[in-house]
């Protein structure tokens, strides 16, 4: 039920049963940081964007997102009223389709010197977050990133790649593999013409987006 100043969706009694309504009151918010994630990259939204939008600080949406804190009414009502969805979607548990299909042509491409990024599909894990790129790299130019939380999972389908540390890249040929840890410095530069990959960013749930994080346009 709704209580005046917070969003409670059991009443626990007291004796045996406070645990399990505790677990469910965590499962709860759960649901709805799941379901905040999920609608903020359907929208293609940063955590900032939905902060200007929803007068709610950034702070305390990324511990929305972690499933952590309590949210008043006002906040989730705030929430609809940005992401321009009812309140049941935000705290309703969703079903995840069968058949995902995404046409590449329709997406917005994200674009640096060198990269050219459109995002297939992004899954919000319990403790991770996995985000596919369609990803093609230009000849003649390097792309540079100083490093960011998680992994980069590479896989070249066309083409020749240099990609990995910058002090030691390594180099894939068509149907090559790479996954290395993303903290420290890396490259991204062709050998020769132009490269078609799939990128796989991988990176824990509480940390932004390393692409939006480069974009800031986005943000």
């Amino acid at each position: 039920m709704w209580h005046a100043d917070r969003v409670r969706w059991i009443v626990c009694p007291v004796g045996s049963f406070v645990g399990r309504c505790r677990m469910a009151q965590l499962e709860a918010v759960g649901v709805l940081a799941a379901n905040l994630r999920a609608l903020r990259a359907d929208q293609g939204l940063s955590l900032s964007e939905v902060a200007r939008r929803s007068g709610i600080a950034k702070g305390t949406l990324s511990q929305l997102e972690s499933g952590v804190g309590n949210p008043t009414i006002q906040t989730v009502f705030s929430l609809s009223n940005a992401l321009q969805v009812p309140v049941s979607t935000l705290l309703t548990e969703r079903t995840e389709p069968d058949v995902v299909l995404v046409r590449s042509a329709g997406l917005e491409v994200l674009s640096s010197n060198a990269v050219d990024l459109r995002m297939l599909r992004r899954l919000d894990l319990t403790s991770a977050v996995l985000e596919v790129y369609d990803q093609r790299v230009r000849p003649g130019e390097v792309q540079h990133s100083h490093g960011h939380p998680g992994r980069e999972h590479v896989v070249v389908t066309e083409g020749t790649l240099r990609v990995g540390p910058a002090d030691a890249p390594y180099e894939l040929g068509p149907g090559d593999y790479v996954c290395f840890p993303a903290q420290g410095p890396h490259t991204y530069e062709t050998v020769g013409g132009p490269v078609t990959s799939v990128l796989l960013l991988e990176y824990p749930s509480e940390a932004e987006s390393p692409v939006l994080r480069h974009h800031p346009s986005l943000a």
